[in-house]
């Protein structure tokens, strides 16, 4: 429970900054262009508010903001935030101030180029703000990466991979001719998948090998079980979670698995493909009972000493989600470290920033995929990737790839976000005029449902992911 809380507290704390920060880059161009702002809300306020600026108990403690003709407050839906504008349709779909005459201080009244600025500032504040947050973390933290060449044993690779041309014990060094100097599993494998060759050090020679001219799926890379690329690490057991499979069958850390049912298992891969294998003869009988389900996670595992000297045959039923509840031993690979001060960690911020932004881009394409809209989460899934512990460094890191994601989706052309209204707005820079305000209202509608099902599948999924299997199911 209280992992639950402090994922939650970072997600509040994260979504609040942005969502202030998204609605005020709207904010400060429509104050500076001289449009009227009636609302400023964190948050939505559907028939309730939790605090308002008009409320009669906070202008009668600050009788200035009682005229203020911008009303500041929290709603009470989490999902979001809002700055009202005068003189456009919005998702508060107010349509009887577009009846009225225009005036001079309203969205309508302005240019097209003006217009367009207000539009863009929330896209553009959250760019912004990732920008400034990667800088300060690589001058407050700095950065630590692994390189490539430490991963001295090589990788193991699945079926997948060893029939484009991988062997177990290669290290991927480059990719269409640009080097892969650093590890990390993600960036290998989105590199690998948009590649058309690979270059890999094979027992200290470099052997090039040809991707398929169709490409990889990195969704699919990424997913697959066991991975596409792993290093290579000996069976070593370093703990064993209390009451897990692997401690009710006295298994203890320190030890070494050596076999499962008769096959010899010398890393982790292999015991990945082991297990891999028979979890897919389950998904693949229609029929499975219980009784079959049990007798495909029964494994005869044997385990040897932390010295090697002892062996021990044992009875292992895995989990149902075929888990048997260990911390693997990995090596110590070498980090190198690098610092930042003010002057480089401004431009290196930038850099990374783009590269995050690039990246969100490009991996885009997999929505439209089956395995794409499976991968949808909402606020659940953004929750669980925060830290179980309080890490700082952590929080910021993920506070700023989620201000690019909000930037990349505020910016799609879909009615009801920013860029659809970019989009109307170009409409009418090249033809001449706007659309008409009931084609406005419908426009809005349709983008409000649209995003109303984006967050019902994002739901849907996270129910079948995280709370499905609470119950069983």
């Amino acid at each position: 429970m209280e992992t639950v809380l402090i994922k939650a507290l970072q997600l509040l704390c994260c979504l609040s900054l942005l969502v202030v920060l998204h609605e005020g880059g709207h904010f400060g161009f429509a104050k500076l262009f001289g449009v009227k702002v009636e609302k400023f809300f964190m948050f939505f306020d559907y028939k309730f508010k939790l605090f308002s600026t008009k409320s009669k108990w906070f202008t009668r403690l600050f009788p200035r903001f009682k005229n203020n003709e911008t009303e500041y407050g929290i709603g009470w839906i989490p999902l979001g935030g809002y700055v009202k504008i005068a003189g456009m349709i919005d998702e508060s779909m107010d349509t009887e101030q577009m009846k009225q005459p225009a005036q001079p201080d309203e969205f309508r009244s302005k240019p097209v180029w003006q217009r367009f600025f207000i539009m863009f500032g929330g896209v553009l504040m959250n760019l912004i703000t990732a920008w400034v947050i990667y800088s300060l973390v690589l001058l407050a933290w700095g950065r630590d990466y692994i390189p490539m060449t430490s991963i001295e044993k090589g990788f193991q690779y699945n079926e997948q991979a060893r029939s484009i041309g991988f062997q177990n014990g290669d290290i991927p060094i480059s990719a269409d001719g640009k080097e892969i100097a650093e590890f990390s599993l993600g960036p290998v494998i989105r590199t690998i998948s948009n590649a058309s060759t690979v270059t890999v050090l094979r027992n200290g020679e470099e052997v090039e090998l040809q991707m398929p001219e169709d490409g990889l799926s990195m969704l699919q890379m990424m997913q697959a079980q066991p991975q596409f690329l792993t290093p290579l690490a000996d069976s070593f057991i370093k703990e064993v979670a209390p009451n897990s499979a692997a401690d009710k069958a006295g298994i203890k850390a320190g030890m070494k698995l050596i076999a499962v049912n008769g096959k010899d298992i010398y890393t982790w891969g292999d015991f990945d493909n082991e297990v891999t294998l028979r979890r897919q003869d389950v998904l693949a009988s229609p029929d499975c009972t219980a009784a079959d389900s049990l007798h495909w996670r029964t494994l005869n595992v044997v385990v040897a000493s932390a010295d090697m000297t002892q062996t021990d045959t044992l009875s292992l039923q895995l989990d149902e989600q075929y888990m048997m509840g260990v911390t693997r031993h990995i090596p110590d690979y070498k980090v190198e470290h690098l610092d930042y001060n003010l002057a480089n960690c401004i431009p290196a911020g930038l850099d990374y920033g783009w590269k995050m932004l690039k990246n969100y881009v490009s991996d885009l394409k997999y929505v439209a995929s089956a395995e794409g809209a499976k991968s949808v989460g909402s606020f659940i899934t953004i929750g669980n990737i925060f830290p179980a512990t309080w890490d700082w460094q952590q929080f910021w890191m993920l506070t700023a790839l989620i201000s690019i994601i909000l930037a990349v989706m505020n910016i799609l052309p879909i009615p009801g976000l920013d860029g659809g209204h970019i989009v109307l707005l170009g409409y009418e820079a090249i033809t001449g005029h706007a659309p008409s305000d009931k084609a406005m209202e419908w426009i809005e509608r349709i983008g409000l449902f649209l995003i109303l099902a984006l967050m019902l599948l994002g739901f849907g999924n996270d129910f079948v992911r995280f709370v499905f299997p609470l119950f069983g199911l």
